[in-house]
């Protein structure tokens, strides 16, 4: 892509702007530090190794292109031991989908896609209705008295009725999957410490164990649910019973880690802007068929759940005149991304009426498969709560996970106006 050139490019001034970012104060505002770290170029050096990527198009091209790879199983057991890589909890997320790449890829993401036909979607938007009416009970009940606490009582609720029933988890067990899905994400992040990595692995292992007890339980008992087909599907690609379950296992945990997490975040994210300016509520009630998609989409512009997806180069090349070795890491800084002005007209403003382009759910190959579903727990949920409540205004700003990667509001205490 263009000829070699050498960056100007202030190595101190990069590690400032990534420390500043691991405060607490930067974690729960990091869009004036994305500002600065965009200044610096549309691709610079990380001051641990690898590059970060701020540019939309830039972060837009390697994520649709094959010559970029995730960093898989192989990739982490080549960085060698003693290495962040090489955590029992990385190690394990390395062979889920999301971290696969062709053909290995390929053939999980069919798999997987057997249980996301119509029907199925059909009777997770019932699902997802059914959740939200008695969730937004609830609230509304705990508002008579006064404050709630939005996050904890829909945004952190709603993904785990979802997902829990449509794999027919037991609901005793939702809470502490919830729990242990928010303490495995620390394996990947940007740059996670050792006591983030020791939490990760512990959540791990219970996780693992928790799934693999159910892909044995369900093949002595095999039914309707996702689970279920999938055991049916990798029978007739695997003849190696151990090895299919073994795929269930990484399916069925992967399913369960997607659609919490960022769709928790993205319930309450979206929730945010509606509450922090009256005006946002009065604009998509009175138009709600036209703005409630819009207003989702916006949110996951304005703070994605994810800020960070890292790829590696699959050969030498040259990014936007800069020399990336086989290997190399780059990581698309998406939340400095969507911010990027050269795609977005006044990109730190939230426009409900902007319809814009993003990369909440990655692109390319490995676009996220429960994009749809996410989309239909948050619009549901949006349209619900503008119907059924009188407007709700925000107490206190709400406190935030120590992550950059993966963004979460700990907290979303709401009264009604």
């Amino acid at each position: 892509m263009g000829s070699v050139t050498t960056p100007s490019f202030d190595r101190r001034t990069a590690v400032s702007l990534i420390s500043r970012l691991r405060t607490a104060r930067g974690q729960d505002n990091p869009f004036p530090i994305y500002k600065e770290l965009r200044s610096q170029g549309a691709i610079i050096p990380a001051p641990w190794g690898g590059y970060l990527v701020t540019s939309y198009d830039l972060c837009d091209h390697i994520l649709r292109n094959r010559a970029w790879l995730e960093p898989d199983k192989p990739w982490r057991e080549r960085q060698g031991p003693r290495t962040r890589w090489s955590a029992p909890s990385a190690r394990e997320i390395g062979s889920t989908l999301p971290a696969l790449n062709p053909p290995d890829h390929t053939r999980a993401r069919r798999a997987a896609g057997v249980a996301f036909d119509r029907g199925t979607f059909e009777r997770l938007g019932r699902t997802v209705t059914q959740a939200t009416d008695h969730l937004l009970d609830a609230l509304a009940d705990r508002l008579r008295d006064g404050e709630a606490d939005f996050a904890a009582l829909v945004s952190e609720e709603l993904p785990i009725a979802t997902i829990g029933n449509w794999l027919d988890l037991p609901a005793a067990d939702w809470p502490r999957l919830r729990e242990l899905t928010h303490e495995q994400v620390f394996t990947q992040e940007l740059l996670p410490s050792a006591s983030q990595l020791a939490r990760s692995d512990v959540a791990m292992e219970e996780l693992r164990a928790y799934f693999r007890d159910l892909v044995r339980d369900r093949r002595r008992r095999l039914g309707e649910d996702p689970v279920s087909r999938w055991i049916t599907t990798w029978d007739s690609l695997e003849p190696d019973q151990d090895k299919a379950d073994q795929e269930v296992y990484y399916l069925a945990l992967f399913v369960l880690l997607a659609a919490l997490e960022t769709t928790s975040t993205l319930l309450s994210t979206m929730t945010l802007q509606l509450v922090e300016n009256p005006g946002h509520w009065d604009l998509v009630a009175a138009d709600p068929d036209e703005l409630v998609p819009a207003f989702v989409e916006e949110a996951l512009r304005y703070d994605p759940p994810t800020h960070v997806i890292s790829r590696v180069s699959a050969t030498d090349c040259l990014l936007e005149g800069v020399r990336i070795r086989k290997d190399d890491m780059v990581h698309l800084m998406v939340g400095a991304a969507h911010r990027d002005p050269a795609k977005h007209p006044r990109p730190g403003r939230f426009d409900p009426h902007r319809r814009p382009a993003h990369l909440a759910f990655s692109g390319g190959i490995h676009y996220c498969l429960g994009a749809p579903l996410a989309r239909l727990e948050a619009q549901t949920l949006l349209r619900q709560l503008i119907s059924r409540l009188p407007r709700l205004t925000l107490v206190r700003p709400p406190a935030r996970a120590p992550r950059v990667a993966f963004r979460r509001l700990l907290n979303l205490d709401v009264a009604l106006a």
